[in-house]
């Protein structure tokens, strides 16, 4: 007997999508209170050896957009759409290098919210916080919530079937216009960062 035969068919139901929206909603807002709020402070970052955290972020960035691109790859590749044989080591490089973007991306966020906040209106000194800036903010936060609506797409088996890739497309889109307004941004106007010392 299979096992969907011994446990019955599975009930999908819309009230998963509703949750993990909802939820990811919420940690989306919330991120962003605390980054407005949070006296942003370089104590308690770490530069990883370059010049600065912006710098050390740039780089972490550029791995993370990498390893993003490469979930999107395997993803298509899994779900058949590259028209290619799905090797058997697939699965695990897509979980792993999705763990690992995904740890990376809670360091960024973690050392862009704490050091920086979220910049919106008007800086200290009386200068307009730069578009480019408040989208990458906030779409920083999005991100997290982004993440948690993907964690659910990726455990719930009562999902609709088109949670999974709509949550993984979101989650991609938001990523690559984070790292597009920050990463990118610095190297094609600064170009790219030295670990000091060199």
């Amino acid at each position: 007997m299979t096992e969907h035969a011994a446990t019955g068919p599975v009930t999908r139901s819309m009230a998963v999508p509703l949750g993990a929206f909802a939820a990811g909603a919420v940690v989306a807002v919330l991120l962003g209170v605390f980054g407005r709020v949070h006296d942003p402070t370089l104590s308690g970052t770490t530069d990883l050896g370059f010049r600065t955290v912006i710098e050390m972020k740039v780089v972490v960035s550029t791995v993370i957009g990498v390893l993003v691109v490469l979930q999107l790859v395997g993803g298509l590749w899994l779900y058949g759409v590259l028209g290619r044989r799905v090797p058997s080591w697939l699965g695990t490089a897509h979980r792993i290098s999705g763990a690992v973007a995904l740890l990376l991306t809670v360091f960024v966020g973690y050392s862009c919210l704490w050091a920086l906040g979220l910049e919106v209106g008007t800086l200290h000194n009386g200068e307009k916080v730069p578009v480019r800036a408040v989208v990458h903010g906030v779409l920083g936060c999005a991100v997290f919530g982004a993440v948690v609506v993907k964690l659910v797409a990726v455990r719930s088996r009562r999902a609709p079937g088109w949670f999974l890739p709509v949550a993984g497309g979101m989650l991609f889109t938001l990523l690559m216009v984070v790292v597009l307004t920050s990463a990118a941004w610095y190297v094609a106007t600064d170009g790219w960062p030295s670990r000091a010392g060199y």
